[in-house]
């Protein structure tokens, strides 16, 4: 950006809930040879003003600083509210929920915004779709497991808890290759050494 456009560069790092932990509070990082200088906004201080005025803005100024937090929220959905266009109030809206969330009730949120606004949102379909995919994954990986339990109790009788554990956090590509593997099985010691060598399945896994 700086080589293209000559414009100058501001890092910006936004903290969304109130906190007293000192790393709020810095505004550079330094390591070694490396040094980078940095704008910290904590939203709990900042006026809701200018965030309520621009759309755009709106989920931020849920969090922004307020002697009367459901006061802020109802002028929140008052203002998305008036967001003409259909398709830009809906994400608007879920975008406000997502982030009032972090500091309002269920319950309040629900009584503010309706909610086949937000179900209609592209941006609250893609976090449905995400979390139904994630589920999917989870059922299809405890399936896995349980499957592979049985048969290694078929094979050699009751398995360690320690390795029953470790199975249980194996990825769903680890667990196939395991299934493979223990056709090869003699003993208990070859799962023992399999497992040993299996790295630990990432988090996205």
């Amino acid at each position: 950006m700086k080589r293209q456009y000559w414009c100058d560069i501001e890092q910006v790092l936004i903290f969304l809930q109130a906190t007293s932990s000192e790393i709020v509070f810095n505004t550079q990082y330094v390591d070694r040879k490396t040094r980078h200088e940095y704008r910290v906004i904590r939203l709990w201080e900042e006026d809701p003003t200018p965030l309520l005025a621009n759309p755009a803005l709106l989920p931020l100024a849920t969090l922004a600083r307020t002697d009367s937090p459901q006061d802020l929220l109802e002028q929140v959905a008052a203002a998305v509210d008036m967001i003409e266009e259909r398709d830009e109030r809906q994400n608007i809206s879920a975008c406000v929920q997502v982030l009032a969330g972090l500091r309002f009730p269920k319950n309040l949120i629900t009584q503010l915004f309706r909610e086949e606004v937000m179900q209609e949102s592209v941006i609250y379909q893609d976090i449905l779709q995400k979390g139904l995919q994630q589920g999917e994954q989870r059922g299809l990986q405890k399936g896995e497991v349980a499957v592979i339990l049985r048969l290694l109790i078929r094979r050699f009788g009751a398995i360690e808890p320690e390795i029953e554990q470790q199975i249980q956090t194996l990825s769903i590509t680890q667990l196939d290759e395991l299934a493979e593997a223990l056709l090869d099985f003699s003993s208990q010691s070859d799962l023992v050494n399999y497992l040993v060598n299996i790295s630990p399945a990432q988090p996205n896994q």
